[in-house]
Parts: C-alpha cells; structure tokens; sequence
C-alpha cells in the first residue's frame, strides 16, 4: 500500500475522527490485542450487592475457593457447592494476596496503603492462631506471595508510584531471612512461579510492566535472566497465576479482564467480563485456576455502578497447579 495521496488525507480530515464499534465504551480493547483468542466469562457466585473490593483467589487442596474482601478485612471461603463463610477478619490491616504453606496454613499478605505499611500474618485453615510471620515494624506493603518447592515464599513490596519505584520483590527463605530479588518496582503486585520453580512472573502496577526473571537460585536471577515481557496499555495489571502448562494470566484491574501469556511471555489469548463495556465489572483483581482442571474464576467488583461483587467462570489453556501443602 502507497502513501496516502493529499486528496485523500483532506476528505479524512474533513470527516474528522468517529467511534465505531471497537473504539466506543468505557474500556475498548487495545488495537494490538483484538486478534487474540478470547471468551467472555460466565457469572458464577454473587458475593455481595455491595462494591466491595475482592482479591487474592486461590484454590486450597479441598477444591475450596479462598479469596479477600479487602474492604471489609475479611478472608473467605467458597466451597464448591457455593457455601461462603468467613476464614478470619485482620483487625487493623487489608488482605490482599493469599497463598498455602507446605503445612496447610494460610499466609496472607496485608497492608493499608494510605498509611503505607503492611505485613504478613498466618492462620491455621479454620481461620484460628493468627500470627505475624512479617509484621509491620519490618517496613514492607506485602501485597501478593507465592510459595516455592523449598518452602520459602516470594512477595511482593507495593511501595513507590510511576516516578518513584521504591517497591519490588523479595524473598523470604523457610527461617524466614528476607532478600531481595528485583528491586525499584513502582507498586510491585503479581507474583507468579512456573511449574519448574525456575521462571518468576511479576506485574508492576504502577508502569504497567510484565517482568519474567529466570532463577539461577531462590534469590539470583541468572544470567540474561531478566526482562520486561510486556508492556500493557491502560490500567493496570494486578494479581496473576500460572498453569500447569505454564501459562500466566493476568488480571487487569480497571479493564474488565484477564490476559493470558504463554511461557515466554507472548499474549495468547484473553477472558472479558460482561459489561465491561458499560463500565461494569472493571476492578478485575484477581483469578485462580483450580488444580483439577481448566475452570478459571475472576473475582471482580462493579465499584460504585450498581452489580456489587461477584465471581466469574471462563476455561483456561490447562488446568492450574495444586497449592504448595498438597505437592
């Protein structure tokens, strides 16, 4: 195709600029991304008709379905016949990322942003013997984490904004030393481990980044083994998870959906929420994959518009991996 000639750029200009069916509504889908494979999820569990803000969807080794009401300090429990029951409330601090010790306790990372502190506590799985495991005095805004085959666990540091990455991950080995593994992150947020243990996939929130950092030990990266995988566009990646095929997926927070990536970070495929494109169901936090098959669900909330919070089912590539206490 050859340049456009001036008569035609003047009939394009005297048209000026229109919405058509992909640039209208509230959240279109960026021009790189229309071509990618993609399903719109199903409704699955209504949480609340309140907006409360969930997060922190994880699968334990029952099948049950754990995830956080962030506003409400609450962490949950959904059976799989859709029984929901509170596991535990933080009395000061906001879950936001869950994930299962190698004994079957529960970690959860906390924080409260305008204060900017945060930790990490445990509780057996009937919600009792809270306890700190990081606690505020150690300076950190835990916002995810995810266990290794060591029994150590990474997370990541929510600190920073765009200009000023003071964030990032770290990881805390099974005597609970903390080191860092990919420091200066604006808002560090998702953290995921490929089913090797060898790939760690963090999103940065505040630039909008996708990091896939091969591991020469818990706490090195090798050689040439770090790299920005991609750049979104809009707001925002927040919380992610691999498959068994090893797969990531990344919930976008303000879009309404997931994006899935293969194992070196190409954009394979896409999971939409309904009423997206009315501006419902955008603050997409969060999914998990359950570890027997390939049924993935979206926690998400409809914010101040109406539909409240509420858990949504697509089919992922693969089925998820199983959580550190049954591997």
């Amino acid at each position: 195709m050859g340049f456009t000639s001036a008569v035609s750029a003047q009939q394009g200009a005297a048209a000026g600029l229109a919405y058509d069916a992909q640039t209208q509504g509230a959240v279109p889908i960026p021009p790189s991304e229309r071509a990618l494979q993609t399903v719109v999820a199903e409704p699955w569990f209504k949480v609340s008709h309140e907006g409360l803000i969930l997060e922190g969807a994880i699968f334990d080794g029952s099948g049950n379905l754990l995830f956080c009401d962030v506003s409400g300090r609450r962490v949950l429990r959904l059976t799989p016949d859709k029984q929901l029951s509170t596991v535990v409330t933080l009395d000061a601090l906001h879950p936001g990322g869950l994930a299962l010790h190698p004994d079957g306790r529960l970690f959860i990372a906390a924080l409260d942003i305008p204060k900017n502190r945060g930790a990490i506590y445990a509780v057996n799985p009937d919600g009792s013997g809270l306890q700190p495991i990081v606690p505020p005095v150690a300076g950190y805004m835990p916002n995810d984490l995810v266990f290794d085959a060591r029994g150590g666990f990474y997370f990541t540091d929510f600190k920073g904004n765009a200009t000023e990455p003071k964030g990032g991950v770290y990881y805390a080995s099974p005597d609970l030393t903390i080191k860092p593994v990919l420091p200066n992150l604006a808002m560090a947020n998702g953290l995921a481990l490929s089913p090797d243990g060898k790939s760690l996939w963090a999103t940065e929130f505040g630039r909008n980044l996708l990091h896939r950092i091969e591991l020469a030990d818990a706490t090195t990266i090798a050689p040439i083994g770090s790299a920005i995988a991609y750049h979104f566009v809009g707001p925002a990646p927040d919380s992610m998870r691999a498959d068994a095929d090893g797969n990531v997926y990344v919930a976008i927070y303000g879009q309404g959906r997931v994006l899935a990536f293969n194992l070196n970070g190409i954009p394979i495929g896409q999971v939409l929420l309904p009423g997206r494109d009315g501006g419902h169901n955008l603050a997409s936090t969060s999914l998990a994959i359950h570890p027997g098959r390939n049924d993935l669900y979206v926690v998400t909330s409809d914010m101040d518009k109406g539909q409240g919070a509420a858990v949504f089912h697509a089919k992922a590539f693969s089925k998820g991996l199983p959580p550190a206490s049954s591997r």
